[in-house]
């Protein structure tokens, strides 16, 4: 998990670099919120951002209002570390799009335990959003089997018509029947791909990928 460290601090930065590093985290840093967004920008952002409530400039208040604003907001965790402790200003950084709190000076401890809250959450919405695009493959699939089924009906006929007059020595009867039974095989394959209810996979192009088992994950 790559973590981004945004504070005007030095120090803090420091102290929040060593003891993540210790942890096994990759480490980003900005000293500023432009700075911060100009890394949101690039293609491998990191994902869990600890952001500095005070900071010149753009504050880590309005750093989380842009990132909702701006951003898909789910592709995101926010832990604000904050010297404040009123309600009111947990309740106006919760609106402003943070996910959680740390208060600073932070214990060790408490901030691992928060991280890790993070990591788990961002995990959960990476395999919710890969199931909701499996399911869209699998729907659109499913829709384009439907389609073919028709066609591929017309063609067993035809092929079939072909064959009622062709005597069982004439070499075309051969390749008729091999053409009915392609069709016939393509049937059912777009039948198990309609029945898909479990996702199973298996190695491809000698272990590099993977796709779908469609006899296993077929009912």
């Amino acid at each position: 998990m790559k973590i981004l460290i945004v504070d005007d601090d030095k120090t803090s930065r420091m102290m929040l670099r060593a003891i993540l590093e210790k942890w096994q985290f990759e480490v980003v840093e900005a000293d500023n919120g432009y700075a911060a967004w100009n890394i949101l920008s690039e293609e491998d952002y990191p994902r869990l951002l600890i952001i500095d409530w005070m900071m010149p400039g753009m504050t880590g208040l309005e750093l989380c209002r842009k990132i909702s604003c701006e951003h898909n907001r789910q592709q995101f965790y926010v832990l604000m570390l904050t010297a404040r402790g009123e309600r009111q200003d947990l309740i106006e950084g919760l609106n402003a799009g943070a996910d959680d709190f740390s208060s600073k000076p932070w214990n060790n401890e408490e901030l691992h335990a928060r991280i890790n809250v993070g990591c788990r959450m961002l995990q959960l919405q990476e395999q919710a959003a890969q199931e909701q695009k499996l399911q869209g493959v699998l729907e659109m699939a499913g829709a384009v089997c439907h389609e073919l089924n028709q066609p591929l009906q017309v063609a067993l006929g035809y092929a079939d018509m072909l064959m009622v007059d062709i005597k069982d020595d004439d070499p075309r009867k051969d390749a008729l029947e091999k053409i009915s039974e392609s069709i016939i095989k393509m049937g059912e394959l777009t039948r198990k791909i309609m029945n898909v209810t479990d996702i199973k996979t298996i190695s491809y192009l000698e272990g590099y990928s993977k796709i779908i088992d469609i006899h296993k994950s077929s009912k």
